[in-house]
This record gives structure tokens, sequence and C-alpha cells, in this order.
């Protein structure tokens, strides 16, 4: 048994792993197009800030790790074409060398690749995407060589405001730019508003509803950005982070059919259609567990899922994909935002009824030094009391992430509103309270959803 990954990171080396874990005789080759496999792409931004000393220490697994569970890693060999009736991979490698493989189980984990707006300018000097790991050592490089003292961000999304921070603790002045009306447009407006305020606390400049026309090479150390609206500002670093595309050009030509954003469709068993052949992580689509329908939702906790799954099922297995929620957090500077399920917008669009209440409680007792307000936007949907969705933001000392994570869990378990109360939590009085803010939140918004109807 020959089971072939194209892809070495989560979703990639989740599936390795499984496969080896249910099958101590198979062969199992992962193919890489770079020479950094299990790299951590949510941990960078950390890197780039220097809180993580030294770019190597993002490996989940080292190379050695990996080789030494018998999983075979090829470097810096790119998967070019696929021949499914022969069942065979071809692959170039960087001095042009031409390789074939055969395989029983094929496993695409090629991920996502920065979207580069059609900006002018883009290939200028000092201008930057960021989400692999040649990418972040090339920008690591410019900064140490370089030592820039002004960086402006395109994009207010999870890396864009994560970088903002990044930047700013290595001492450089900062500007976000984005084309929505708030920043993080994953959370809703009023939180979006409240992350502004803090990141303008923090001395970064953030300035919404605008886009970037143009980048325009000053002099040889200055660029200068044009956008709508007049905006025009210079700044010595330029990083794109419009989000992510992903990536299934492999798939789309032996036949996989794509869905939401281009994606490739699979079904719960991350089966693609074309036979032998199985697909995960951030280039397909995703089963969103409330909708019962397929979006795409690019995470990190998504492709450790499904990656596993392919590699279970591609080695015999028959398991299935429970769905995703959307679950994400992200920290900038002192607080934390949170979410899972739909927004109220996104409730909206999905044609639910909802009702969205925010409320506002301590993150423990007040009486204990240190205490930090929490905010909470919970939906609900008005005639059943189900439970839709929220969102959190408030100070890391607040447990934000841990908090969510129980809403993630009701919303698993198809829970209403009110049985949030139910919950047996945890209390003390320098984590919490009696009643947890949570359950202090879901009553306001099951007050709220009796009225509505």
């Amino acid at each position: 048994m020959h089971l072939l990954i194209i892809g070495g990171s989560d979703a990639g080396i989740s599936a390795a792993l499984r496969a080896r874990e249910l099958d101590a005789r198979a062969r199992i080759t992962l193919l890489l197009a770079d020479s950094y496999p299990n790299y951590s792409i949510c941990g960078i931004p950390y890197y780039l800030s220097g809180e993580v000393t030294h770019w190597q220490n993002l490996a989940h697994r080292s190379f050695n790790d990996i080789t030494a569970l018998g999983i075979q890693i090829q470097i810096n060999e790119k998967a070019e074409g696929i021949d499914p009736a022969a069942r065979r991979v071809w692959t170039r490698n960087g001095t042009g060398e031409t390789r074939v493989y055969s395989y029983d189980k094929l496993i695409l984990a090629t991920g996502a690749v920065s979207i580069r707006p059609a900006i002018p300018g883009m290939d200028l000097a000092g201008v930057f995407t960021l989400r692999w790991m040649e990418e972040t050592l090339a920008l690591q490089t410019f900064l140490e060589q370089r030592r820039p003292r002004t960086a402006l961000i395109v994009g207010g999304g999870y890396i864009g405001v994560e970088m903002a921070e990044a930047f700013t603790t290595k001492g450089l002045e900062v500007t976000v730019v984005d084309h929505n009306p708030t920043i993080l447009k994953t959370v809703d407006r009023s939180f979006g508003q409240l992350l502004e305020g803090h990141l303008k606390e923090k001395r970064v400049q953030v300035v919404t509803t605008i886009s970037i026309t143009a980048i325009e090479q000053k002099n040889a150390s200055t660029l200068t950005v044009t956008g709508t609206g007049g905006f025009r500002q210079e700044a010595e670093l330029v990083l794109i982070v419009a989000g992510a595309r992903p990536e299934t050009a492999l798939g789309e030509s032996i036949g996989i059919t794509t869905g939401m954003r281009g994606a490739m469709r699979v079904n719960n068993r991350m089966e693609t259609g074309v036979p032998h052949v199985y697909a995960a992580g951030d280039c397909v689509e995703t089963w969103h567990r409330l909708l019962e329908k397929y979006s795409y939702l690019p995470l990190g906790t998504t492709a450790h899922k499904q990656g596993r799954i392919a590699g279970e099922n591609a080695i015999g297995g028959n398991r299935s994909f429970a769905g995703s929620l959307g679950t994400q957090a992200v920290k900038i500077f002192d607080l934390v935002a949170a979410r899972t399920g739909l927004s109220d917008r996104e409730a909206g669009e999905a044609g639910l009824s909802a009702v969205t209440v925010q409320t506002e409680a301590w993150g423990h007792k007040v009486y204990y030094p240190g205490a930090n307000k929490l905010y909470i936007r919970i939906t609900g949907e008005p005639h059943s009391g189900e439970l839709l969705g929220a969102q959190l933001l408030g100070s890391i000392s607040s447990e934000v992430a841990k908090r969510i994570d129980v809403l993630a869990t009701a919303l698993y378990h198809n829970m209403t509103i009110d049985q949030i109360s139910d919950l047996d939590l945890s209390y003390t009085p320098p984590l919490g309270s009696p009643w947890d803010a949570l359950q202090m939140a879901a009553r306001s918004c099951q007050k709220a959803t009796s009225r509505a109807e």
C-alpha cells in the first residue's frame, strides 16, 4: 500500500501521521514544494515580532521526527501533474529534474496561496505577501537588513491585525488600511470598532473604507501608497494580506469539482469523486455544521481534522468529518476577539430569523484585583430559542478563547440558549463568578428572543 500525499502543512502531516498510526506497514510519501514540513503558519507573526526566537521553533515536528516514523519526505519537489487512470504523479525539483511516483491512494493537501490584488507596484522591493515560510524569511531578512521605520498593512483581517502588533513590537510605526467599514469583518461592527480603538491606543493608525489603487517607488527606501478617497501615505514596508485562495490547479486538472471560493468539493469522508483521490485542508470546501451546506473556512483546526480523516480513510478506515462551526480566536495586543457559529449578519444572509444581544460582564469577581470587562454577543433564533452563534471580546485574563469553546461545544450539541444556564461551569473568584459571564449573557439573550416571539 503506497499512500502519496501532496502537501506537508497541517492537513498533509495530519493525514500521514494518522495513516501511520493505523498501518505500520504502509509506505507513506509526502511531496513538498518547499523545504518546510509541518510549520505553523499561525505562528508566523510571533516569529516576526521576535517573541518566537527562531523560525525553526515554528515546526510542530522536525524533519527527523517525521521521517523517524517511516514517513518519507521529498522536499523542494513540486507536483506538476496527475494521471488518475494510471495512478501516477509527476514532479519537478529545483534543478529541473523530473520524477514519477505511483500511488495506491492520493491525498491532495495543497493548501492556499496569498491573494495578490491587481495593484500596480505589487512587485516592488519592500512589498510583501505573507503565508508560507519562504515569504516569512524574505520579510525577516528585509526587517534585519533594511531596518524600516514605517509599515503599511493592506488588510485588516486576522493576519493584518496580528502583524500590526508584531511590527509595533519591533518599533515600527504602523498603519492598517482596509476596504471594509471596520477591521476584522468576521466579527460584528461594534466589536470591530472596539478593536480599532484598542489599536489606536497602541499607536496603530487605522484607515477603513479605503481601497488601495497603486504602490509607487518614491526613493531608494520609501514607497508611496495611494487609494480611493484621496488616500496617500508613504511607508518603507508594505504588507499585502488581502486573504487567501485555495490552491486547486492539480485537482481541477483531473476533474475534481470546485465550489465555494473555487475550493475543491469533497464528501464527509474527504473523497473528491475521482477514484482513489482524497483532499483536505485549505484547498477544500468545509461542511458547515450549523448551516448544513458547504462554506470555505481555511482554519488550522479544520485542516488538522480533515487531514486526519483523509489519512484514516485512505488507509481503509471509515470516518466522517463532523463539520465546522468556524470557531476562531485572535489576540490583538491586550485583547482577544473570538467567535463561533453565525453572526447576526450571517444568519440573515442564510435566511434565518435571528436576534443578537450584546452584554457586558466582568471576567471574574470584581472585588478580586485585575477584573476586566468582557463583551459578549449571543445570536439566537427567536422562536425556538436555538443558539446560532456568539462573539466575545475581552482581555487575555478573561479567558476569551476558552469561553468561546464552551459556546462552540453548546452549538455542536444543538443546545438552546436557555440550556446554557444549566451548564455546570467552574467558579473561583480570581477566574469567574457563580453565574459565569456566558450564562448571564445567555439569560439576557433568552429574554430578548422570548419577547421577539
